[in-house]
């Protein structure tokens, strides 16, 4: 008789700083319970376990590492220990796994497998920022990173901002923290003056800040959000 298929925990992290209390408690008690991770991050995430009281020794536990150059290589000899009924965690570096990250793959060989999916409740900094934009909240698209080189990103924040004339649904996109005044300036020269935009940064952190201006008052003053954790939102 084949033994019954482990879950795969989607366990959610901090999006920075050391407000373990946004964390739920179903997080930690999930987290007790399983001894094998599959990471972004190894030592990211032994601190983060750590943070939030994890009562095995850290050395006890067992961690897989994506290898975010080549993520397809391992995740099938990861989840091996799932199919003879073991519980794994996924961990994400920032946020929810497998939402603008690598986890998406162990997610989707994990559904091949028949292993079980259990996503538990965390901060997403996407729905945050939408939630707080002032936008629209039932139409809506993540288009995650923009393209580098600068005539596709400019071709794209075109296409986007065509979208949002035409259907006023609002377009959800982020970027590598040390381009993120690049990527303003850029919308600010392409954008309509009248086009709205929230920058969403540091979101959950002390030094949150969330505002929507017009794109005309954006280029009035540019935002500090170097190095920053940043979501950007074109809406309506």
């Amino acid at each position: 008789m084949q033994s019954a298929k482990g879950n795969l925990y989607l366990i959610p992290s901090l999006l920075g700083g050391d407000e373990i209390n946004i964390i739920p408690k179903i997080v930690i008690d999930r987290i007790n319970q399983i001894d094998t991770y599959i990471v972004e991050n190894e030592r990211n995430s032994r601190r983060y376990l750590i943070k939030l009281g994890i009562k095995t020794a850290i050395d006890d536990l067992t961690f897989h590492v994506l290898d975010k150059h080549k993520p397809h290589e391992g995740i099938q000899r990861f989840l091996n220990s799932a199919d003879s009924g073991k519980d794994i965690g996924l961990i994400s570096d920032a946020g929810c796994p497998a939402v603008a990250d690598p986890g998406s793959l162990v997610v989707s060989e994990a559904h091949h497998r028949g292993i079980n999916i259990m996503p538990l409740v965390g901060p997403s900094s996407l729905l945050l920022a939408l939630m707080a934009s002032g936008f629209n909240g039932q139409q809506f698209s993540f288009h995650g990173y923009l393209p580098i080189e600068k005539a596709d990103r400019n071709k794209k924040i075109k296409f986007i901002e065509n979208l949002l004339k035409k259907e006023g649904s609002s377009h959800i996109f982020i970027e590598t923290p040390y381009r993120n005044e690049k990527l303003m300036s850029d919308l600010t020269q392409i954008c309509y003056s009248k086009t709205k935009l929230c920058v969403a940064t540091d979101v959950s952190l002390p030094t949150q800040s969330i505002l929507t201006k017009t794109i005309s008052n954006w280029a009035k003053s540019l935002p500090k959000i170097h190095k920053r954790p940043t979501v950007f939102i074109l809406g309506q």
